[in-house]
This record gives structure tokens, sequence and C-alpha cells, in this order.
């Protein structure tokens, strides 16, 4: 199984994958899942994604 959100996959990215998430505005958060928000391919959180998904 892929682990492609933690460890070495994450040392590429800049600031190790970790930023603002665009939805929640969380600071210091992995912002890793790509998902289209008003037409545009953002990058957001865990929690914004799980959150997301649910309300479809």
């Amino acid at each position: 199984m892929s682990k492609a959100h933690r460890g070495k996959g994450l040392r590429d990215q800049v600031a190790g994958g970790r930023g603002t998430c665009p939805v929640c505005k969380r600071e210091a958060v992995k912002v890793l899942y790509e998902q289209e928000i008003e037409g545009k391919k953002t990058k957001i959180c865990k929690t914004c994604k799980a959150t997301i998904a649910n309300k479809k």
C-alpha cells in the first residue's frame, strides 16, 4: 500500500508539504490533496478533503 503523504515522498516538496490550507485557513498543516474548488485545482489539507467528500 502506498504511503505518498508521509515521509520520503514529502522531502522534495516545498516546506515538506506544509503550508496554509486555502479552505480552512489553518497554518502549518500538510496541504497535499488536490481538489477542484471553484474551477481551479488547489491543494488542501486532509480534513477539508474529507469534509468536501462527505458533503457530496
